[in-house]
């Protein structure tokens, strides 16, 4: 089975999960460019059970009811994201892995927010989430 392994920039946290990613995607919400200083995030999920964190602990912050991130405390690097009503799913940022390659994003959501700047990419784009997501 398949080891993705990753951190943070300053090396004090550090994260494995097993398997492979479930999804990944471009998010272009506000709230994910606004907790990350970019024009886009990009994400994998996995199954919560299936990551995690090998040194370290992040700090973990609510950026809404429904969402929890969490981050290095000592460099800032933004690691993970997770809905409430979604308990046994984690959301990982791809950049963070050692090898950002092997969770490559496979379409855009949130497109309805996307900066002007940011031109298509040739992904399938959700004006909102992706569709099966409710």
């Amino acid at each position: 089975m398949p080891m993705l392994t990753g951190g943070c920039f300053c090396g004090a946290i550090r994260y494995q999960a097993t398997g492979r990613p479930l999804s990944a995607t471009n998010c272009h919400c506000t709230m994910c460019r606004r907790v990350t200083g970019a024009p886009f995030l990009t994400w994998f999920s996995v199954r919560a059970g299936d990551f995690q964190m090998i040194r370290g602990k992040p700090a973990r912050f609510n950026t809404s009811e429904h969402v929890t991130r969490s981050f290095c405390s000592r460099c800032g690097t933004h690691l993970t994201f997770q809905y409430a009503n979604l308990p046994d799913i984690l959301y990982v940022t791809s950049c963070s892995l050692d090898d950002p390659t092997s969770a490559p994003p496979v379409d855009n959501i949130y497109t309805d927010a996307r900066l002007a700047w940011i031109g298509p990419d040739g992904l399938p784009d959700y004006r909102a989430g992706h569709p099966s997501s409710g």
